[in-house]
C-alpha cells in the first residue's frame, strides 16, 4: 500500500514529465461534433443514458459503445468501428475500464479529445494492475465473482461499492443489465498513449470505491489532463450527469 509520502512523490515525478496533451493542446483543437462513449466493467452501453440527452440537447452527435468485455483487442476494435462512423471531429470518453480503450483508440485521427470518469489511464505498455497495487485496493474488488471465465460484481458489492450513492432501486436495475466480462480482458496492455498527443480531461470519483481516488488523481496529473473532482461514487456519470456532460462539452469546445 502506498504511504502519503510515496504518494507526494510520485505526483511530484509526474509533474516533471507531464504529457504534452492537458491544456496546451486545448488551445488549437477543433470544435466537435460527435461525442463516442465508452463504458467499463459491471455494465453496458445504457450506463451513458443520463448524460447523452444532455449532449444531444447542446447539438452533439452521440454514441455509446456496446463494449464486448472479451478481451482489450475486442473491445478497442469495437469503439474503432464506431469511430470511423463519425463524420468530423469526435471526443472520446471512457468511464472505468475503458480507459484502457480510450488510452488505446484515442489516436484515431478524427479523435480531437480524451476525457476519463473515473478510469483506468495506463501509459503505453504498462502493467495497470501493479499501479494499482501501489495505491489501497478499493472494496468492490473484493465483490468480484467468477463462473468459469466470465466475472461479475456481487450485488451487495454492486450496491455499496459500484453505485454507493445512487438510490437503490436504480442501483438494483443497473445491476440486472450488468454485463459480464472475460478473465482475457485484464490481461490485456496499451501499447500506445493516446494522451501524451490528444487534449485530456478526466473527472475523480473522491468517494470512489471501485479505483481508489487517488490512483485516479495520480494518472489524470501525470497526463496533464484539464481535472474536477466530483463528490461521488464510481458511477458519477449517472449520479452527477450534468457535471459529466459540462466536462465532456468543455473537451468538445461548446
Amino acid at each position: 500500500m502506498i504511504t502519503r509520502r510515496d504518494f507526494s512523490t510520485l505526483l511530484a515525478a509526474a509533474a516533471l514529465a507531464p504529457a504534452s496533451s492537458g491544456l496546451a493542446g486545448a488551445q488549437s483543437r477543433p470544435v466537435a461534433r460527435n461525442v463516442v462513449l465508452v463504458h467499463g466493467l459491471f455494465a453496458d452501453g445504457s450506463c451513458w443514458s443520463e448524460v447523452i440527452p444532455k449532449l444531444q440537447a447542446a447539438g452533439l452527435n452521440t454514441t455509446a459503445v456496446q463494449n464486448p468485455l472479451t478481451t482489450l483487442d475486442d473491445a478497442v476494435a469495437s469503439a474503432k468501428r464506431v469511430l470511423a462512423r463519425q463524420d468530423g471531429p469526435t471526443v472520446l470518453v471512457g468511464h472505468s475500464f475503458s480507459g484502457m480503450i480510450v488510452t488505446e483508440a484515442g489516436l484515431e485521427p478524427n479523435v480531437s479529445a480524451l476525457v476519463y470518469v473515473a478510469a483506468r489511464a495506463p501509459d503505453a505498455g504498462e502493467d495497470y494492475a501493479a499501479l494499482a497495487k501501489t495505491f489501497p485496493t478499493p472494496p468492490a474488488s473484493a465483490g468480484i465473482v467468477f463462473d468459469g471465465d466470465e466475472g461479475r460484481l456481487t450485488e451487495e458489492a454492486f450496491l455499496r461499492d459500484f453505485a454507493g450513492d445512487l438510490p437503490e432501486a436504480k442501483a438494483r436495475v443497473l445491476y440486472a443489465v450488468q454485463e459480464p466480462f472475460h478473465k482475457a480482458l485484464l490481461a490485456g496492455k496499451t501499447t500506445v498513449a493516446a494522451w501524451r498527443s490528444k487534449p485530456s480531461f478526466y473527472a475523480v470519483s473522491t468517494e470512489d470505491r471501485t479505483i481508489d481516488p487517488d490512483l485516479e488523481r495520480f494518472m489524470a496529473k501525470r497526463m496533464g489532463a484539464t481535472t474536477i473532482e466530483v463528490k461521488s461514487s464510481h458511477l458519477s456519470l449517472i449520479s452527477h450527469p450534468q457535471t459529466i456532460a459540462d466536462l465532456i462539452l468543455k473537451a468538445a469546445g461548446r
